[in-house]
């Protein structure tokens, strides 16, 4: 469909601004993101079995079916239309003016109801025969008939009708009924806020595209917001006019940093190893020559790096961070380390006048990839407003957790969580292996269960591929554990479950599997 003159198109491979069916909300997708509906249609409902993705597909049903009724009607009215014209034209009472005035009018009505359109939506029509949404929205356009913008040359218009993000197994989802719907603030109708520990709701704003929420009052009068399922990420994104400024590109961090360029944000980048810069310096962003640099040139600087002595040394190391905070100036820091940490950093960048957020990351490298990671963030709120079209562009969803160090545990909660269980992943398919078991069936009995999720299926399949190429690795997880069962033995709470696994990645690691991914933990049941 045609976006609002207003959106942004972002920068880099061609893509179309898409309707999505079910969930009712729109995106940039990216062509070789799109599958023609009807020859995908079966082999989408059979890996999506959900509830919610069959109402999508009916959703296209229902658009197919009158489409269709429409298509048939105007073709009929126009052949009304050429025999009344005809016999028109056989009796002979009109004038030779009248008749080329309606013939020339008549002409127009069968081209507008089936010519119009046919050639930038040609690969669609010649499938179905029916209007596509692209269509439907170039009829509605005030653009120039038959004139089709720069964007959209010589490109093959693939069919929207239930487009899937190839790599990350879509899910449709539904739009929340009125009765319990609110539209956000915020200008994404597909990124989720949660926003805890809130006294007042927010104000409200519409936009062209609005995002429908479903508010739940928790029993202590906070509000916490949450947004409809959506398919469809990194939607109507309006960047900030602020400098961004992101320290560290590992797995994680590459990927945020391509997605906030592609979404028009300005960033400064600075590597340790200065030779990852040079891809994004192709894309459009700057060098900083040092942490300082980048900081005292940007507005607001992210960093994401490996563990607490890494956050540490980058802020209160030579030419770090420290060096170039002044009163204003905004810190966010996304590693994954353990509350003391953070607690230390924030006290710091506040001496010096500086603003100073967490928000560690929940997901992979082909999350951060995606625009699909989880934002656990605490600290300063107003500089998580500020942050709002960066998280967009980086995630699906963010969470706002009150004080500095709330998100630094729940992360780590989250990843002992995650960690446990692919140690016992990996064990129940050693063991179906030692008792004469099929993994592939346990993989199979497994995906049809209650423990079925895309973690669980690419996790299983890491390991009967033996493909351990890094997706999280495993020393960081094992790290995240490490410090997990710290943070249980600070407040005197038993981690057993946690421990153990904790062994058992320090036995990998002994293997040689720290750089492997996570699922290489597999490795220390059968060495």
């Amino acid at each position: 469909v045609n976006p609002p003159k207003d959106l942004k198109k972002p920068r880099g491979k061609k893509c179309f601004f898409v309707k999505f069916f079910g969930t009712e909300d729109h995106a940039w997708i990216k062509v070789e993101q799109l599958k023609p509906y009807h020859p995908h249609k079966e082999e989408m409902i059979k890996i999506n079995k959900g509830k919610r993705f069959q109402q999508a597909v009916d959703a296209v049903e229902e658009f197919l079916r009158k489409t269709k009724g429409k298509d048939q009607a105007s073709s009929h009215n126009s052949t009304e239309e050429k025999n009344r014209r005809n016999s028109s034209e056989e009796r002979g009472k009109q004038s030779a003016g009248e008749e080329k005035r309606k013939a020339s009018l008549s002409e127009g009505k069968v081209k507008k109801g089936t010519g119009e359109g046919k050639k930038r939506v040609s690969s669609v029509s010649s499938e179905r025969g029916s209007k596509s949404p692209l269509k439907r929205a170039q009829d509605q356009s005030p653009r120039k008939r038959g004139r089709p913008p720069k964007d959209e040359k010589d490109l093959t218009i693939p069919e929207s009708s239930t487009v899937k993000r190839v790599m990350t197994g879509t899910v449709a989802g539904f739009k929340w009924p009125p009765s319990v719907s609110e539209p956000v603030k915020d200008s994404d109708p597909h990124f989720h806020h949660f926003l805890l520990s809130q006294t007042e709701k927010p104000a409200v704003c519409y936009q062209a595209i609005t995002k429908k929420l479903k508010v739940c009052e928790e029993e202590t009068g906070s509000t916490s917001i949450q947004a409809a399922d959506s398919t469809a990420v990194n939607g109507s994104i309006t960047p900030t006019d602020k400098k961004i400024g992101f320290l560290g590109l590992g797995l994680m961090g590459s990927g945020i940093v391509s997605n906030l360029l592609k979404m028009g944000h300005t960033v400064t980048v600075w590597n340790r190893t200065a030779e990852k810069c040079d891809l994004f310096i192709q894309e459009g962003a700057r060098l900083g020559r040092t942490p300082a640099e980048v900081v005292s040139t940007c507005d607001i600087t992210f960093a994401c790096v490996s563990d607490p002595k890494a956050a540490k040394d980058l802020v209160l190391g030579p030419s770090g961070v420290l060096q170039g905070i002044r009163p204003g100036k905004c810190y966010v820091d996304m590693s994954t380390v353990d509350a003391d940490t953070v607690t230390e950093l924030a006290q710091v960048i506040v001496s010096r006048g500086g603003r100073f957020l967490e928000a560690p990351v929940s997901g992979n490298q082909q999350l951060s990839n995606d625009g699909m990671l989880v934002i656990l963030a605490a600290g300063d709120r107003g500089l998580y407003e500020d942050c709002s079209s960066c998280f967009q562009a980086m995630g699906k969803t963010s969470f706002f957790l009150g004080e500095v160090g709330n998100a630094a545990k729940m992360m780590l909660i989250v990843n002992m969580v995650q960690g446990s269980f692919m140690a016992t992943i990996a064990e129940g398919l050693t063991l179906a292996q030692v008792t004469g078991q099929s993994q592939q069936t346990l993989l199979d009995i497994l995906n049809q269960g209650q423990l079925a999720s895309i973690f669980l299926d690419q996790k299983c399949q890491n390991i009967l591929q033996g493909n351990f190429k890094p997706d999280f690795y495993l020393k960081y997880i094992q790290k995240d554990l490490r410090l997990a069962i710290a943070l249980g033995d600070s407040v005197n709470h038993p981690t057993p479950m946690a421990a153990a696994a904790n062994e058992v990645y320090k036995r990998a690691k002994a293997l040689d599997q720290s750089d492997n991914d996570m699922s290489a933990v597999y490795r220390a049941y059968i060495h």
